[in-house]
């Protein structure tokens, strides 16, 4: 397709009654460690469950906007305030996961597993499943090499998606600029809804300096579109990419 083709065209979203409510949950369940976890699982569940009813809303949205030529401001206030919760919510699942996996590479490099998995394993005179769910997947690491590789392989695939959410839930949460907490935010929470989805579109900024708008179904779509079967980005392109959110020297 041509990028003439492209503008005319518009972005290319999948049509919604094509995203089943599975795919989320399945592309994060594929992370090293991710569907051991019985609690994780369910709350990547609790996500994929809202994200396919969040995109009807979003869709209705739209709808209402493209029939009265107005912004239909009671679906669109309930559209705002049930998508701020579903990116904490999403950015807690993933959050979890990120720091878990980077502190099993630090017990991996460290020499740390065996010592990690004996103290999780300490009889406490009741049985702690969370510890004992915690520790079976430590042995497994310990016992195969591979799947530190994989989640050093994981830890990159989901780097930018991360990033963006973070970014997002920065600016809604805390009303700053992700990695500058003196810098208030210009317009924290506040989203458009987007002509192809009805999706709320906001702007990812830093000081005067707009670097991205981007929306909770891109979000959700980015998630869901997690390659696992070809080699992540290196972390020099990520780190590319790092550069590119803090905005450019000049921020003010």
């Amino acid at each position: 397709m041509s990028e003439e083709s492209e503008l005319e065209d518009g972005p290319e979203y999948r049509p919604a009654d094509e995203i089943q409510m599975w795919e989320l949950p399945d592309a994060l369940g594929h992370l090293a460690m991710f569907r051991g976890d019985p609690f994780l699982t369910m709350q990547a569940t609790n996500l994929g469950l809202i994200d396919r009813w969040l995109i009807d809303v979003e869709a209705d949205v739209l709808q209402r906007l493209n029939e009265e030529e107005r912004t239909p401001i009671d679906d669109a206030m309930f559209l705002s305030a049930q998508t701020q919760m579903w990116v904490f919510a999403a950015y807690e699942v993933m959050r979890t996961w990120r720091q878990r996996a980077k502190d099993v590479l630090k017990l991996v490099d460290n020499g740390g597993l065996k010592l990690k998995i004996k103290a999780l394993e300490r009889d406490l005179g009741y049985l702690h499943t969370g510890r004992s769910i915690r520790a079976g997947q430590l042995k497994e690491v310990h016992n195969d090499p591979t799947i530190a590789a994989k989640i050093e392989k994981d830890l990159r695939r989901i780097h930018i998606v991360f990033s963006q959410l973070e970014s997002l839930r920065i600016s809604m949460a805390k009303h700053e600029v992700p990695g500058k907490p003196n810098m208030i935010a210009i317009a924290p929470g506040y989203g458009r809804i987007d002509s192809w989805t009805g999706s709320l579109k906001y702007e990812i900024g830093a000081g005067k300096y707009i670097l991205d708008y981007i929306s909770r179904r891109d979000i959700s779509d980015n998630i869901r579109a997690i390659d696992h079967e070809n080699e992540p980005q290196t972390m020099d392109e990520l780190k590319e990419f790092d550069q590119f959110m803090k905005g450019p020297s000049d921020l003010s």
